[in-house]
Protein backbone atom coordinates (compact mmCIF):
# COMPACT_ATOMS: atom_id res chain seq x y z
CA UNK A 1 0.00 0.00 0.00
CA UNK A 2 2.77 2.42 0.88
CA UNK A 3 4.47 1.65 -2.44
CA UNK A 4 1.37 2.55 -4.49
CA UNK A 5 0.81 5.64 -2.36
CA UNK A 6 4.34 6.80 -3.14
CA UNK A 7 3.76 6.33 -6.86
CA UNK A 8 1.10 9.04 -6.70
CA UNK A 9 3.46 11.58 -5.14
CA UNK A 10 4.58 14.45 -7.44
CA UNK A 11 8.27 13.95 -6.69
CA UNK A 12 8.00 10.29 -7.71
CA UNK A 13 6.22 11.22 -10.95
CA UNK A 14 8.99 13.72 -11.66
CA UNK A 15 11.59 11.03 -11.04
CA UNK A 16 9.98 8.59 -13.48
CA UNK A 17 9.58 11.25 -16.19
CA UNK A 18 13.10 12.65 -15.84
CA UNK A 19 14.62 9.20 -15.47
CA UNK A 20 12.94 7.93 -18.62
CA UNK A 21 14.02 10.96 -20.65
CA UNK A 22 17.62 10.79 -19.47
CA UNK A 23 17.77 7.01 -19.90
CA UNK A 24 16.69 7.21 -23.54
CA UNK A 25 19.03 10.09 -24.37
CA UNK A 26 21.96 8.41 -22.61
CA UNK A 27 21.32 5.07 -24.32
CA UNK A 28 21.16 6.58 -27.81
CA UNK A 29 24.33 8.61 -27.32
CA UNK A 30 25.88 5.60 -25.59
CA UNK A 31 25.50 3.49 -28.75
CA UNK A 32 28.01 5.70 -30.54
CA UNK A 33 30.20 5.97 -27.43
CA UNK A 34 30.60 2.19 -27.35
CA UNK A 35 30.93 1.91 -31.13
CA UNK A 36 33.71 4.51 -31.12
CA UNK A 37 35.45 2.87 -28.12
CA UNK A 38 35.21 6.10 -26.12
CA UNK A 39 33.62 4.73 -22.94
CA UNK A 40 36.63 5.71 -20.84
CA UNK A 41 36.49 9.26 -22.21
CA UNK A 42 32.82 9.50 -21.23
CA UNK A 43 33.71 8.27 -17.74
CA UNK A 44 36.43 10.93 -17.50
CA UNK A 45 33.90 13.60 -18.44
CA UNK A 46 31.76 12.61 -15.46
CA UNK A 47 34.69 13.20 -13.10
CA UNK A 48 35.39 16.53 -14.74
CA UNK A 49 31.74 17.34 -14.06
CA UNK A 50 32.30 16.54 -10.38
CA UNK A 51 35.10 19.13 -10.24
CA UNK A 52 32.85 21.68 -11.93
CA UNK A 53 29.96 21.00 -9.54
CA UNK A 54 32.11 21.38 -6.42
CA UNK A 55 33.76 24.55 -7.75
CA UNK A 56 30.34 26.04 -8.47
CA UNK A 57 29.22 25.19 -4.92
CA UNK A 58 32.36 26.86 -3.58
CA UNK A 59 31.57 30.00 -5.56
CA UNK A 60 27.91 29.97 -4.59
CA UNK A 61 26.68 29.12 -8.09
CA UNK A 62 24.49 26.30 -9.39
CA UNK A 63 26.25 22.94 -9.26
CA UNK A 64 24.46 21.86 -12.45
CA UNK A 65 25.78 24.95 -14.23
CA UNK A 66 29.34 24.30 -13.06
CA UNK A 67 29.11 20.64 -13.95
CA UNK A 68 27.79 21.37 -17.43
CA UNK A 69 30.38 24.06 -18.08
CA UNK A 70 33.32 21.86 -17.14
CA UNK A 71 32.09 18.82 -19.07
CA UNK A 72 31.41 20.86 -22.21
CA UNK A 73 34.89 22.39 -22.16
CA UNK A 74 36.48 18.99 -21.55
CA UNK A 75 34.32 17.45 -24.27
CA UNK A 76 35.45 20.04 -26.78
CA UNK A 77 39.07 19.33 -25.87
CA UNK A 78 38.64 15.57 -26.26
CA UNK A 79 36.73 16.01 -29.49
CA UNK A 80 39.58 18.08 -30.92
CA UNK A 81 41.79 14.99 -30.62
CA UNK A 82 39.58 13.28 -33.19
CA UNK A 83 40.40 9.62 -33.77
CA UNK A 84 43.60 10.12 -31.75
CA UNK A 85 41.53 9.92 -28.58
CA UNK A 86 41.55 6.13 -29.06
CA UNK A 87 44.57 4.73 -27.32
CA UNK A 88 44.94 7.78 -25.07
CA UNK A 89 43.88 5.88 -21.94
CA UNK A 90 46.89 7.12 -19.95
CA UNK A 91 46.25 10.79 -20.71
CA UNK A 92 42.52 10.42 -20.11
CA UNK A 93 43.16 8.53 -16.87
CA UNK A 94 45.47 11.26 -15.61
CA UNK A 95 42.87 13.90 -16.51
CA UNK A 96 40.23 11.86 -14.68
CA UNK A 97 42.27 11.57 -11.48
CA UNK A 98 43.26 15.26 -11.67
CA UNK A 99 39.62 16.33 -12.00
CA UNK A 100 38.62 14.10 -9.09
CA UNK A 101 41.43 15.58 -7.00
CA UNK A 102 40.23 19.09 -7.80
CA UNK A 103 36.74 18.11 -6.73
CA UNK A 104 38.01 16.83 -3.40
CA UNK A 105 39.98 20.06 -2.91
CA UNK A 106 36.98 22.27 -3.67
CA UNK A 107 34.85 20.15 -1.35
CA UNK A 108 37.42 20.51 1.44
CA UNK A 109 37.50 24.29 1.00
CA UNK A 110 33.74 24.53 1.33
CA UNK A 111 32.41 21.77 3.55
CA UNK A 112 28.86 23.16 3.47
CA UNK A 113 28.53 21.69 -0.01
CA UNK A 114 28.98 18.15 1.26
CA UNK A 115 25.32 17.12 0.96
CA UNK A 116 25.07 18.57 -2.54
CA UNK A 117 28.28 16.85 -3.54
CA UNK A 118 26.95 13.47 -2.36
CA UNK A 119 24.04 14.00 -4.73
CA UNK A 120 26.45 14.72 -7.57
CA UNK A 121 28.47 11.60 -6.77
CA UNK A 122 25.57 9.19 -6.39
CA UNK A 123 22.63 10.89 -8.09
CA UNK A 124 19.49 12.55 -6.75
CA UNK A 125 16.68 11.62 -9.09
CA UNK A 126 14.02 11.81 -6.37
CA UNK A 127 14.75 15.52 -5.93
CA UNK A 128 14.17 16.38 -9.60
CA UNK A 129 11.74 19.28 -10.11
CA UNK A 130 9.43 20.20 -12.95
CA UNK A 131 11.91 22.88 -13.97
CA UNK A 132 14.59 20.19 -14.23
CA UNK A 133 12.28 18.14 -16.44
CA UNK A 134 11.66 21.05 -18.78
CA UNK A 135 15.39 21.70 -19.02
CA UNK A 136 16.01 17.99 -19.66
CA UNK A 137 13.44 17.99 -22.47
CA UNK A 138 15.04 21.05 -24.09
CA UNK A 139 18.54 19.59 -23.92
CA UNK A 140 17.32 16.15 -24.94
CA UNK A 141 15.51 17.39 -28.04
CA UNK A 142 18.51 19.51 -29.02
CA UNK A 143 20.96 16.65 -28.44
CA UNK A 144 18.97 14.04 -30.35
CA UNK A 145 18.22 16.49 -33.18
CA UNK A 146 21.91 17.20 -33.70
CA UNK A 147 22.70 13.49 -33.46
CA UNK A 148 20.05 12.69 -36.07
CA UNK A 149 21.54 15.31 -38.39
CA UNK A 150 25.07 13.89 -38.15
CA UNK A 151 24.10 10.27 -37.50
CA UNK A 152 24.89 8.75 -40.90
CA UNK A 153 28.33 10.32 -41.44
CA UNK A 154 29.11 9.79 -37.74
CA UNK A 155 28.33 6.09 -38.14
CA UNK A 156 30.64 5.89 -41.16
CA UNK A 157 33.41 7.80 -39.35
CA UNK A 158 33.00 5.59 -36.28
CA UNK A 159 33.33 2.33 -38.23
CA UNK A 160 36.12 3.34 -40.63
CA UNK A 161 37.52 6.83 -39.92
CA UNK A 162 40.28 6.58 -42.53
CA UNK A 163 37.92 5.70 -45.37
CA UNK A 164 35.44 8.33 -44.18
CA UNK A 165 38.12 11.02 -44.23
CA UNK A 166 39.28 9.91 -47.67
CA UNK A 167 35.73 10.36 -48.95
CA UNK A 168 35.52 13.90 -47.61
CA UNK A 169 33.66 13.28 -44.36
CA UNK A 170 34.67 15.95 -41.79
CA UNK A 171 35.87 13.39 -39.24
CA UNK A 172 37.44 15.85 -36.80
CA UNK A 173 34.45 18.18 -36.80
CA UNK A 174 32.14 15.23 -36.21
CA UNK A 175 34.34 14.15 -33.30
CA UNK A 176 34.13 17.59 -31.70
CA UNK A 177 30.35 17.82 -32.11
CA UNK A 178 29.83 14.30 -30.82
CA UNK A 179 31.98 14.79 -27.72
CA UNK A 180 30.02 17.96 -27.03
CA UNK A 181 26.82 15.88 -27.15
CA UNK A 182 28.43 13.32 -24.84
CA UNK A 183 29.37 16.08 -22.37
CA UNK A 184 25.78 17.36 -22.28
CA UNK A 185 24.43 13.84 -21.86
CA UNK A 186 26.85 13.06 -19.04
CA UNK A 187 25.70 16.18 -17.20
CA UNK A 188 22.10 15.01 -17.50
CA UNK A 189 22.84 11.39 -16.54
CA UNK A 190 24.63 12.50 -13.37
CA UNK A 191 21.25 13.65 -12.01
CA UNK A 192 20.06 10.03 -12.07
CA UNK A 193 23.04 7.85 -11.18
CA UNK A 194 25.75 10.32 -10.18
CA UNK A 195 29.34 10.70 -11.25
CA UNK A 196 30.53 7.32 -10.00
CA UNK A 197 27.82 5.25 -11.72
CA UNK A 198 27.31 7.12 -14.99
CA UNK A 199 28.43 4.01 -16.90
CA UNK A 200 25.16 2.35 -15.90
CA UNK A 201 23.11 4.52 -18.25
CA UNK A 202 25.55 5.61 -20.95
CA UNK A 203 27.58 2.45 -21.54
CA UNK A 204 25.70 -0.59 -20.21
CA UNK A 205 22.53 -0.45 -22.40
CA UNK A 206 24.56 0.20 -25.55
CA UNK A 207 27.10 -2.52 -24.75
CA UNK A 208 24.30 -5.03 -24.17
CA UNK A 209 22.44 -4.11 -27.35
CA UNK A 210 25.58 -4.47 -29.46
CA UNK A 211 26.02 -8.00 -28.13
CA UNK A 212 22.50 -8.83 -29.28
CA UNK A 213 22.50 -7.17 -32.71
CA UNK A 214 24.94 -5.36 -34.97
CA UNK A 215 22.23 -3.54 -36.90
CA UNK A 216 22.57 0.14 -35.91
CA UNK A 217 18.88 1.06 -35.78
CA UNK A 218 17.89 -2.11 -33.91
CA UNK A 219 20.79 -1.68 -31.46
CA UNK A 220 19.87 1.94 -30.76
CA UNK A 221 16.20 1.09 -30.17
CA UNK A 222 17.10 -1.84 -27.90
CA UNK A 223 19.57 0.34 -26.03
CA UNK A 224 16.88 2.96 -25.38
CA UNK A 225 14.43 0.31 -24.14
CA UNK A 226 17.03 -1.19 -21.83
CA UNK A 227 17.91 2.21 -20.41
CA UNK A 228 14.26 2.83 -19.59
CA UNK A 229 13.89 -0.62 -18.00
CA UNK A 230 16.97 -0.08 -15.82
CA UNK A 231 15.68 3.27 -14.54
CA UNK A 232 12.11 2.08 -13.94
CA UNK A 233 13.33 -1.07 -12.25
CA UNK A 234 15.72 0.89 -10.06
CA UNK A 235 13.04 3.38 -9.06
CA UNK A 236 10.47 0.70 -8.22
CA UNK A 237 12.93 -1.28 -6.12
CA UNK A 238 14.16 1.85 -4.35
CA UNK A 239 10.62 2.93 -3.47
CA UNK A 240 9.84 -0.56 -2.19
CA UNK A 241 12.98 -0.98 -0.09
CA UNK A 242 14.30 2.57 0.52
CA UNK A 243 17.77 1.70 -0.78
CA UNK A 244 19.39 4.18 -3.24
CA UNK A 245 18.00 4.33 -6.77
CA UNK A 246 21.46 4.53 -8.35
CA UNK A 247 22.47 1.33 -6.57
CA UNK A 248 19.62 -0.64 -8.10
CA UNK A 249 20.11 0.86 -11.56
CA UNK A 250 23.78 -0.05 -11.60
CA UNK A 251 23.13 -3.57 -10.27
CA UNK A 252 20.36 -4.30 -12.78
CA UNK A 253 22.53 -2.96 -15.61
CA UNK A 254 25.57 -4.99 -14.57
CA UNK A 255 23.62 -8.23 -14.06
CA UNK A 256 21.87 -7.84 -17.40
CA UNK A 257 25.18 -7.25 -19.16
CA UNK A 258 26.84 -10.32 -17.65
CA UNK A 259 23.81 -12.52 -18.33
CA UNK A 260 23.66 -11.43 -21.98
CA UNK A 261 27.41 -11.73 -22.57
CA UNK A 262 27.63 -15.06 -20.80
CA UNK A 263 24.58 -16.57 -22.41
CA UNK A 264 25.27 -19.24 -25.02
CA UNK A 265 21.92 -18.49 -26.64
CA UNK A 266 22.99 -15.09 -27.91
CA UNK A 267 23.82 -15.29 -31.59
CA UNK A 268 26.07 -12.51 -32.77
CA UNK A 269 25.28 -11.25 -36.26
CA UNK A 270 28.18 -10.81 -38.63
CA UNK A 271 29.89 -7.43 -38.63
CA UNK A 272 28.94 -7.06 -42.30
CA UNK A 273 25.35 -6.38 -41.25
CA UNK A 274 26.35 -2.81 -40.47
CA UNK A 275 25.71 -0.97 -43.72
CA UNK A 276 28.37 1.38 -44.94
CA UNK A 277 26.84 4.85 -45.20
CA UNK A 278 27.11 6.47 -48.59
CA UNK A 279 28.63 9.89 -48.39
CA UNK A 280 28.61 12.15 -51.41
Amino acid sequence: MIFFTLLKQPFVENAFIAGTLIAVISAVIGYFVVLRAEAFAAHALSHVGFAGATLAALLGASSLLGMSGFTVLAGLGMGALGKRIRGRDIEIGITLSFALGLGVLFLRLYTNSASETVSVLFGSILSVTRANIVWTIVLGVATLSVLAAIGRPLLFASIDPDSAQARGVPVKLLSIVFMLLVAITVSEAIQVVGVLLVFALIVAPAAISQHVTRRPFSAIMLSAVLGGVFVWGGLCLALATRFPVSFYISVIAALTYFVVVGSSHIVRPHAQEIPEPRCH
